[in-house]
């Protein structure tokens, strides 16, 4: 029997899909995907010859439905998720319904939006010497976060924090922020849409980061990544990595000496 395969379609541009995801589509009989978040380009041309279902009207069970139903048809079925779907993808319902029916089910990763928006603002989230650690997170709002991973605990780390779907919990991060310590000054980056045409690109601080939002209309589908390796002038200053020091020695490369 045929199974389902979930493919990561990458933030938005149609280009960022791997090859390897893109071959799936490309093979496939019966295409799902969230046509809220997943630009149609992707599922478009000579080489799709699949029947191509929208999912954003629809609830679990209606899609779970039509998965099982076209794999018993002995159809391959591909349903393609925004971003990387192990990563906030609501896939877990899906692969238990899929195993309850004895289908089996196999997932290709993308390129997630906290990359693509770190990519596109030209910042890198470890730095050494700063930061070698990024949190993935979201604020608690509608979804409960457990009580172990409270904002405001996870970033007494003071290190790279990126929020996924806090856009419109603004007020909840800079206060939890804050009580962690926080400076206001410190950088965060906000990118809206990350590699779609409509792209922003916001850099602000910690004290104005609901203002900001507010008045560029940013409330739904923006990545906001926060800690002082968004800092603007951060090539400026001595952070340098050990890797490509000319005195550090490593497997493919023998490091100069210096005199004491």
């Amino acid at each position: 029997m045929s199974g389902v395969t979930i493919v990561g379609a990458g933030p938005g541009d149609p280009d960022l899909i791997t090859v390897k995801g893109l071959k799936r589509i490309q093979e496939a009989d019966v295409i799902l995907y969230t046509d809220s978040l997943v630009d149609e380009a992707l599922l478009q041309g000579d080489n799709i010859q699949a029947e191509v279902l929208k999912t954003a009207g629809m609830h679990l069970e209606e899609m779970v439905a039509i998965m099982i139903d076209r794999v018993q048809q002995g159809k391959q079925v591909v349903r393609v998720h925004t971003g990387d779907p192990t990563v906030y993808g609501a896939i877990l319902e899906q692969i238990a319904l899929l195993k309850e029916a004895q289908i089996n089910v196999d997932i290709i990763p993308g390129v997630s939006s906290v990359f693509a928006s770190a990519a596109v603002a030209g910042v890198e989230l470890t730095v050494p010497d700063l930061t070698q650690t990024v949190i993935l997170t979201r604020a608690e709002g509608r979804t409960p976060v457990p009580e172990l991973e409270k904002l405001k605990d996870l970033a007494q780390h003071q290190c790279t924090i990126a929020l996924f779907l806090s856009a419109t919990l603004t007020k909840k991060v800079v206060k939890a922020f804050l009580e962690a310590g926080w400076s206001e000054q410190t950088p965060i980056v906000v990118v809206y849409k990350a590699t779609w045409p409509d792209q922003v690109i916001l850099r602000t601080t910690l004290q104005n980061l609901d203002t900001d939002m507010a008045q560029n209309g940013i409330r739904k589908q923006a990545m906001i990544l926060a800690g002082w390796a968004l800092d603007p002038d951060i090539s400026k200053k001595a952070y340098r990595s050990k890797l490509y020091d000319q005195t550090f020695t490593h497997g493919f490369r023998q490091g100069v000496k210096t005199e004491q």
